[in-house]
């Protein structure tokens, strides 16, 4: 089947300008699975929540529909990547214990998604997917990226970015639900870092396509002003909104 491709054209920024995910998610997730011997990686993208899951995981298959993206992840003994769609995927039947996304869950046809995770899932395997927006760094330069998110890219997000937006809340995932804790994502980044964090969007990507111009650059001095010292390096924050479940045998 067609997917939705917003980031094989820029695999390589992707790899290099996203945050990571905290420590505290991965342990948390290992703790709730049934057990630690396989899991599956969904849309992995560059790996970077993959080789994190290898930590703890005796083995991680790594699954993305986009070979660009596959070519840019990080290698890792216990991780086997391979280039599938999330709905149908070449693991075995009731093979793995615990199923995770990373920021891409509104991408899939969720119902045909959620029929391949019974299939490959164990009796009480445990489901976990995650997103995060709202990067926060201070009054003035939050001000720019709200300008640049609503006001000049607003236009050009598609409208699964919504879903992101608010958490998954309103996305009908049908097993058992697992309560979850609070994490925060954060990292600390200079001017530069955080701007290249924002040129990955896939907004910013479809503005470049579309106007032949870098959006960024619209509050890329501003933000650098407002930073007082660009090198320094700055605490970034986002919210990670998690939704879980256990799926039933």
């Amino acid at each position: 089947m067609n997917f939705k491709d917003h980031f094989s054209g820029h695999a390589d920024l992707y790899a290099r300008a996203r945050p990571h995910y905290p420590e505290a998610l991965f342990e948390w997730i290992a703790a709730q699975a049934p057990a630690r011997v396989c899991v599956w990686d969904v849309a992995c993208g560059n790996g970077q929540a993959s080789v994190a899951l290898a930590r703890r995981f005796e083995r991680v298959i790594a699954t993305d529909p986009s070979a660009r993206q596959i070519a840019q992840a990080q290698a890792d003994p216990h991780v086997e990547y391979r280039v599938e769609p999330a709905e149908h995927s070449s693991l075995a039947e009731h093979s793995v214990d615990a199923i995770t996304v990373a920021q891409a869950l509104h991408w899939f046809d969720l119902s045909r998604f959620v029929d391949e995770v019974r299939r490959v899932a164990k009796p009480g395997a445990l489901f976990t997917a995650w997103s995060y927006a709202g990067c926060s760094v201070g009054a003035g330069i939050d001000t720019q990226i709200v300008r640049l998110y609503e006001d000049i890219l607003g236009a050009y997000w598609p409208p699964e970015r919504k879903l992101v937006d608010e958490g998954y809340a309103s996305l009908s995932i049908p097993f058992t639900p697992v309560d979850t804790p609070t994490f925060e994502m954060r990292a600390d980044w200079n001017a530069e870092q955080l701007l290249a964090y924002l040129r990955s969007w896939s907004a910013a990507q479809r503005y470049r396509a579309a106007t032949g111009e870098d959006a960024i650059e619209l509050i890329a001095g501003e933000l650098r002003k407002r930073w007082n010292d660009p090198e320094r390096p700055r605490v970034v924050r986002w919210k990670l909104a998690l939704r879980a479940a256990r799926v039933p045998a």
